[in-house]
């Protein structure tokens, strides 16, 4: 007779000092001063605890965490292509399904989890997480956004924001603004086609109590899950690095980053100011959006607007494509 697959029960914590003290994600590794990446993995280490399973897909978390064949992570980890975290988390899944049904293996099924920067979750690895969320394997992916292909020069993705200088977008005479498109949705993507997936969610490092509670109750759910967590980049972003909490929180005065749960099929949000800030007070404070003109900005708030209107929740947006305009 075939065991019964037990999963892991994860408590929720009602305060930062409940959060545990045990590090998971440990010192040692070569990212960049107040890299956000590495702290969003420090607070996601923190809610999934030992037992558990990351996956990196080749970006920022794994080119600066595994140099000279050393590793800060104190569970298993496995770099995977930049193509198929959501495959390989797939397999792994399925494998420990089987070995627990069989009774080989005695253990609870561990946290699986794939953390994968912006590319590696909704560009060149969407195909393998979306496949991942359709055929319904337990596990949890997350996007660490810092909103570009960070690690190979500031390539701009899907991600990044309208009017960023990266080095495919620089602004010149031709195209003053830089990067001419509006970012993906990366939850849309999530929530509007995988009808296996019940919990989806964005977090901010700035709010590190929130952030460890989405994760810990993503894993609760038996079935596929995602999360979003802004995570700011100093390199990229061109902003001083001490700044990177202050940032992020700056993100979600402004409308720019929202936080929101989608809990099968209802939307909760956190940390909605009362008012919000112009984005032209976060857009300003980083030297990559320094060749943008009023009207550009202009641009950029009417998206928020828009977006602010129902966040997380598609509504009609002021966007021209490229070959309309």
């Amino acid at each position: 007779m075939a065991k019964a697959v037990e999963t892991q029960n994860l408590e929720m914590a009602k305060s930062a000092r409940r959060v545990p003290q045990e590090e998971w994600y440990l010192p040692g590794h070569r990212t960049c001063q107040g890299c956000g990446p590495a702290l969003t993995y420090k607070l996601v280490s923190k809610a999934t605890g030992g037992d558990s399973i990351f996956l990196g897909p080749t970006g920022c978390m794994y080119v600066a965490n595994t140099s000279y064949l050393c590793s800060p992570w104190a569970y298993p980890w496995m770099h995977t292509q930049i193509t198929n975290a959501g495959a390989v988390a797939s397999g792994i899944e399925a494998a420990y399904q089987v070995l627990i049904r069989k009774g080989k293996y005695k253990g609870k099924l561990p946290n699986i989890v794939c953390m994968a920067g912006d590319g590696g979750s909704i560009d060149i690895g969407l195909q393998a997480m979306s496949g991942m969320m359709y055929r319904g394997h337990d596990a949890l992916f997350i996007m660490y956004d810092n909103e570009s292909y960070a690690n190979t020069g500031i390539q701009t993705s899907p991600a990044t924001p309208y009017g960023a200088n990266t080095t495919f977008t620089p602004p010149g005479k031709a195209i003053p603004e830089g990067k001419v498109l509006f970012p993906k949705d990366a939850c849309q993507l999530v929530i509007g086609g995988h009808p296996a997936v019940h919990y989806v969610a964005t977090a901010s490092l700035a709010y590190p109590v929130d952030l460890i509670n989405k994760v810990r109750k993503a894993l609760n759910y038996k079935g596929p899950t995602f999360v979003h967590i802004h995570s700011p980049c100093p390199k990229g972003w061109l902003f001083d690095a001490k700044k990177t909490v202050e940032v992020a929180k700056l993100a979600i005065e402004t409308g720019m980053w929202v936080n929101y749960e989608w809990e099968n099929g209802e939307y909760t949000y956190q940390h909605t100011p009362k008012e919000y800030k112009p984005v032209a007070g976060y857009m300003k404070g980083q030297q990559r959006f320094a060749h943008l003109t009023d009207a550009h900005i202009a641009k950029m708030q009417a998206f928020i607007d828009a977006k602010l209107k129902a966040p997380g929740i598609p509504v009609a947006l002021p966007v021209q494509g490229p070959r309309e305009s």
